[in-house]
């Protein structure tokens, strides 16, 4: 059942109603009122104040204010009069649940209108900022397209201006004629011809030939001009030079001649091995041809339980490139649940080898590599060895406990060994 708050104040003016409500320490928010233009309700659970209002107000303009544990209400009466009391007197329960029902059905219905209201004027934002887009880009184009007409104009009255120079050019070539041009050359050819005479030396047999040659032409075409006797060309010749094979760009004296060979050792062995079945990689798609590959592949397969198909994902990484430890130290573990002991002893013994110089980048591959040979020593009944696969691994990683644990159940065994012998 509600409470009702039935202590509240209220004063009037001829145009206004001011109410307070005591909230008795409730707390209310917005959607706790409810008003309408004859109807008034505050639902604070467990709290209800209800009233039916002695006439219409404006309950658009009309506002309440939440503060210091009290509802102020300021109601605008639509007509201006003086209420004989804030509510009706003598409302049943039919009236009241008559005049509760219309308004909510007004104000659902105003809320309607407004949402309307508000999707219209939404629609109207929208369609006014689209047409000024529109003319934005309307104006954008036609700046480009005026830009454009003007670029082409100028690039018609340059070509305009390109014809009627060649235009002119052609008129005036036209207009010359070839004995005038003959005319206009003869005199410069004459005057050329003299000046060679004086600055050179006279010369019986050139110059008997050169008036020879000279006597029967008549056009500057024809004839050719005098010129001095140059020395004949030299004879072309090849020059040998000889360098030092070498296949590193450098040369030899600022070289590093051990490291060179190591290194092309290790590309002729790299090109032997994945030369060596050309046929069977050949088959093989790009990316089973990397070693990263085919090594998570393993790891997938290893995963699910497939040891076999693991073991075979390891041994082409292997061929493609037998340096990496981790290709290793996963198959020997392969190798383990395969029960392959011995193998497992190589691929281990094999990824230390690889695991050199010790550093702590390498520490947990290592360790590793000795729980695993010294597991495979175990199940071959080969304690002593594996006791020292196992504290080699404490040696590197001294806080483990299961290798710990491990390693003193080893020596038990071989306490035990020993006492029954």
């Amino acid at each position: 059942m509600p409470v009702w708050l039935r202590e509240h104040s209220w004063r009037q003016t001829l145009t206004a109603v001011f109410l307070s409500l005591p909230l008795r320490g409730a707390r209310a928010t917005p959607s706790s009122i409810f008003c309408s233009e004859q109807y008034l309700k505050v639902s604070i659970p467990p709290f209800l104040f209800e009233a039916v209002l002695y006439a219409p107000i404006d309950d658009t303009n009309s506002t309440a204010k939440i503060g210091n544990g009290n509802i102020f209400f300021t109601l605008y009466k639509k007509e201006p009069a003086m209420w004989d009391s804030l509510t009706l007197a003598n409302t049943d329960k039919e009236k009241l649940q008559h005049l509760r029902e219309n308004a909510v059905l007004k104000a659902q219905e105003k809320a309607k209108e407004e949402t309307e209201a508000r999707k219209i004027t939404k629609q109207e934002h929208k369609k006014y900022a689209l047409e000024a887009t529109m003319k934005l880009e309307e104006a954008e184009r036609k700046r480009i397209e005026d830009l454009k007409e003007k670029e082409r104009q100028k690039v018609v009255k340059e070509l305009e201006l390109w014809k009627n120079q060649q235009k002119d050019g052609d008129k005036y070539k036209s207009i010359q004629k070839p004995g005038e041009l003959y005319q206009e050359i003869e005199p410069l050819k004459e005057r050329k011809n003299e000046k060679m005479k004086k600055t050179q030396i006279p010369n019986e047999g050139t110059s008997k030939t050169r008036l020879k040659s000279t006597k029967g032409s008549c056009s500057i075409f024809s004839q050719n001009s005098k010129e001095e006797q140059l020395p004949a060309p030299r004879a072309a010749a090849t020059i040998q030079v000889s360098f030092t094979p070498r296949v590193f760009p450098t040369a030899l004296r600022e070289s590093r001649v051990a490291e060179e060979e190591e290194w092309l050792h290790k590309q002729a062995e790299a090109r032997r091995i994945i030369n060596s079945d050309l046929s069977e990689l050949e088959d093989l798609k790009e990316e089973e041809k990397n070693p990263d590959w085919l090594k998570d592949k393993g790891n997938k397969m290893f995963a699910m339980g497939d040891y076999l198909g693991a073991v075979n994902a390891y041994n082409l990484a292997v061929r493609l490139n037998n340096s990496l430890p981790v290709l290793y130290l996963n198959r020997a573990a392969c190798h383990l649940k395969l029960r392959n002991l011995h193998k497992a002893i190589e691929d281990s013994s094999k990824a230390l080898e690889l695991l050199t110089p010790p550093v702590p980048d390498n520490e947990n591959a290592r360790v590793k590599a000795h729980v695993r040979r010294g597991t495979a020593f175990c199940q071959l009944e080969l304690y002593t060895e594996g006791l020292q696969d196992y504290e080699a691994a404490l040696k590197i990683d001294p806080r483990n406990k299961n290798i710990e644990e491990d390693a003193e159940k080893i020596r038990h065994l071989i306490q035990g060994t020993m006492q029954s012998s």
